[in-house]
C-alpha cells in the first residue's frame, strides 16, 4: 500500500523540475535603435530622429538588432567613428550643417527570415541648419519607411518588411545548475522509493 504514495511523490517531482528547467524563453523586439555619438560612447537617444537636431560636426548612429529595450539595444559596431574621416569629402557649405552617420545593419541573426543585412557603412548628410537627423538620413540611406507612428522601419530599403515586431526566442545554454540539481534530487527520490519498497516487502 506504500509504493503508490512513493511512486506519485517521485513523478511529481520530476514533473516538478522539467517544468522549471524548459528552455527559458525572452521577449525581444525587431528594430533601428538610435544612437549620439558622445566622445568615445555611445549612448542612447533620448529623442527619435524625426525630433532630433544634431549641430554641425555630429555623429550619429543606426543599429538594427532584436533587443528587450533600451538597456539592452546593440550599439553600431565597427571602429570608432571619425567625423572628420567620415566627412572628408564633403566640404563645409555657409548656411548649412554637417551631420556623420553610422548605419550598422545587423547581423544575420536578428535579419527577418528570408532577408541578408547589407554591409555597414558610414555617411556625410549636408542639411540646412535645422533639420532633423531623419531628414539628414533621408538624403543618404533612401528609401526610408515609417509606419503610422513615426517609427523608423527600414533603412535603405532594410527591412523589406516587419516593424518593431516581437520576438520570442528560446535560450539553449547547456545542463544548467538547477537541472542537475533537480536530476540529482529525482535520483534520490527514486533510491528511496525503492528502499522503501525493499522493507515492505521484508516487513
Amino acid at each position: 500500500m506504500t509504493r503508490r504514495p512513493s511512486l506519485i511523490l517521485l513523478l511529481t517531482a520530476l514533473l516538478l523540475t522539467l517544468a522549471a528547467n524548459s528552455p527559458a524563453q525572452a521577449a525581444g523586439y525587431r528594430y533601428w535603435s538610435f544612437w549620439d555619438r558622445t566622445g568615445t560612447h555611445w549612448t542612447y537617444a533620448t529623442q527619435g530622429p524625426s525630433t532630433t537636431r544634431p549641430t554641425d560636426g555630429d555623429i550619429q548612429g543606426f543599429r538594427f538588432a532584436v533587443s528587450e529595450d533600451s538597456a539592452d539595444a546593440e550599439q553600431p559596431r565597427g571602429p570608432a567613428p571619425d567625423f572628420a574621416t567620415i566627412c572628408a569629402n564633403s566640404p563645409a557649405v555657409e548656411g548649412k550643417k554637417r551631420v556623420a552617420l553610422v548605419i550598422d545593419f545587423g547581423t544575420v541573426s536578428d535579419a527577418p527570415s528570408g532577408e541578408t543585412p547589407p554591409a555597414a557603412r558610414t555617411a556625410c548628410a549636408t542639411v540646412s541648419s535645422d533639420a532633423t537627423t531623419a531628414e539628414a538620413l533621408a538624403t543618404v540611406a533612401k528609401p526610408l519607411r515609417y509606419d503610422t507612428n513615426a517609427l523608423l522601419c527600414a533603412i535603405g530599403g532594410y527591412p523589406e518588411q516587419g516593424c518593431g515586431e516581437q520576438i520570442t526566442a528560446e535560450h539553449h545554454d547547456g545542463p544548467s545548475v538547477g537541472i542537475l540539481t533537480g536530476a540529482t534530487a529525482i535520483a534520490l527520490l527514486a533510491v528511496a522509493a525503492v528502499r522503501q519498497t525493499r522493507r515492505h516487502k521484508h516487513a
